[in-house]
């Protein structure tokens, strides 16, 4: 048995810590966390093998609070948390992202969704450290 957790399982323990954190940090959070899931499926946008557009086209950001849309994997019924931002690919039109990303016993893997991840993710790091460490700040003046 593995001892990694899921998505969502991470997704819920770094809720709880966050949990503890005042408001106004999170806050301070959300616009940056807009940004970095922007900056993602921009990435995507650009890597995604392109034949007709419709997936591409499908590349869509939920923020915190919102729900995802009602194509996407458990869509219409996942809302993103206060710390959470989804990226979901494909609609009714392109529902093929998932074998372009690992293919098919027939196609080799044409991966656009991690290696978006892994371009943005230092400067995901930078950008959220950044607008936590404002935040505290600021927190502290007004304390």
């Amino acid at each position: 048995m593995s001892d990694r957790k899921s998505l969502t399982e991470q997704s819920r323990d770094l809720e709880q810590r966050l949990n503890a954190i005042p408001a106004a940090i999170l806050e301070a959070l959300r616009p940056a966390l807009m940004r970095s899931g922007e900056e993602v499926a921009r990435n995507m946008r650009a890597l995604v093998p392109e034949d007709t557009g419709n997936l591409k086209e499908s590349i869509t950001v939920t923020g915190p609070g919102e729900t995802t849309p009602p194509y996407a994997a458990n869509g219409g019924k996942r809302t993103a948390g206060p710390n959470q931002v989804l990226v979901t690919v494909g609609d009714s039109d392109a529902r093929y992202g998932h074998m372009l990303e690992f293919g098919t016993v027939k196609m080799e893997a044409q991966p656009f969704v991690r290696p978006s991840w892994r371009l943005a993710r230092t400067r995901v790091d930078r950008r959220l450290k950044a607008a936590i460490t404002s935040a505290i700040k600021k927190a502290a003046k007004n304390a």
